[in-house]
């Protein structure tokens, strides 16, 4: 078995790929107007609109109405992604904080509500 994306599900797929493509500095690969993915080396982000919902079981998944999953992102230098992200991500749940254990990490949500961690691990 092979972990490999993650899919968000949302009613606006271009904004939510603009943010996201604003955020990381990915560039996102388009299938239908309603798929794309941002791929990284270790997996992918998917976004896909309501209309794909059917297509697995009608009524399945809802947009914007995450409050479980937190999407995660590595990044080297968290408190200079931090600064990039400030006027553009106007729900930032928690400043650059060092955690418990050893990430130093920044909370924030997307346009749909969804948690978002940028992190950088401080200790080995």
């Amino acid at each position: 078995m092979d972990f490999v994306s993650i899919r968000i599900i949302t009613g606006d797929v271009a904004r939510l790929v603009e943010f996201y493509e604003r955020a990381t500095g990915l560039r996102a690969a388009w299938s239908t107007e309603d798929f794309a993915e941002l791929r990284t080396p270790s997996a992918t982000l998917a976004i896909a609109g309501t209309r794909t919902v059917p297509l697995f079981a009608p009524g399945s998944a809802r947009p914007a109405d995450n409050h479980t999953v937190i999407i995660e992102f590595r990044v080297d230098d968290v408190d200079h992604v931090h600064r990039n992200l400030a006027g553009f991500v106007t729900d930032f749940v928690n400043e650059p904080t060092t955690m418990p254990w050893g990430n130093r990490s920044l909370l924030f949500r997307d346009p749909d509500g969804n948690l978002v961690n940028f992190f950088t691990p401080v200790t080995t």
